[in-house]
């Protein structure tokens, strides 16, 4: 569970670590055979908190060191994202790298990103068409604005939207259904499946890097994180 109340589940380096710890721990038991990753009642992840985004602008570092924004899709076994609270930006995608998503009707899901008025990263540009199809990964990236998931199940997404309370208990109905299933079957079949997805990412994380490149420069995307920053 992503838990940190105080920023509403925005990433800072040390939910980070905690949260790539615990599914490294996960991965390595012989006997799990899924994840199931949920968030704050009102708050799946908002994505990276104004100093980490400020701290990208200064070319500190950049989105890619440690590949965390994939870590339910590396996981080799098939990862659950119960995302009852509203998801921003990188906390959005983070989400939508698992195998099997569950969205509330009432929270909103926003690639936020050009909101600050910087490009996507986090391999949005790829997996958001991936996952959601091109016309609406688009919409969604272009204009940076929020969906209510009620009306992401209206616009066809691919994945189960029920009302938020009955998010995780959804998500852990399916959880159990897998656990049924041999580990050694589900790591091979997730493998497969991925393997489209896994080979396109590294080239569209490069294109993002270049962008970050030109866009974290531009005066008015300073000025947005700093003075506009919030939900």
């Amino acid at each position: 569970m992503l838990c940190d109340r105080a920023s509403k589940n925005m990433f800072s380096r040390a939910l980070i670590e905690e949260l790539t710890n615990k599914l490294a721990e996960v991965a390595r038991h012989p006997e799990v055979r899924c994840v199931v990753v949920s968030g704050l009642e009102r708050h799946f992840c908002c994505g990276g908190s104004r100093s980490e985004l400020l701290e990208l602008i200064e070319g500190n570092y950049t989105f890619a060191v440690g590949h965390f924004y994939r870590a339910l899709l590396d996981c080799p076994i098939p990862t659950i994202a119960a995302m009852a609270g509203h998801a921003l930006g990188g906390g959005l995608v983070f989400g939508l790298y698992a195998d099997i998503v569950i969205l509330a009707e009432e929270s909103i899901y926003s690639a936020n990103f050009m909101r600050y008025g910087f490009t996507p990263g986090v391999g949005a540009t790829c997996l958001l068409p991936h996952r959601l199809g091109p016309a609406l990964a688009h919409e969604m990236l272009l204009t940076a604005n929020g969906f209510h998931g009620e009306e992401l199940r209206r616009r066809g997404v691919p994945f189960q939207v029920v009302k938020r309370d009955r998010v995780l208990q959804q998500a852990l109905t399916i959880a159990a259904d897998l656990a049924s299933k041999p580990v050694t079957s589900l790591k091979l079949l997730k493998a497969t499946m991925t393997q489209a997805l896994r080979d396109e990412l590294p080239r569209a994380v490069s294109r993002e890097l270049e962008m970050h490149e030109i866009t974290f420069k531009l005066p008015e995307v300073r000025a947005r994180v700093e003075l506009e920053f919030g939900y």
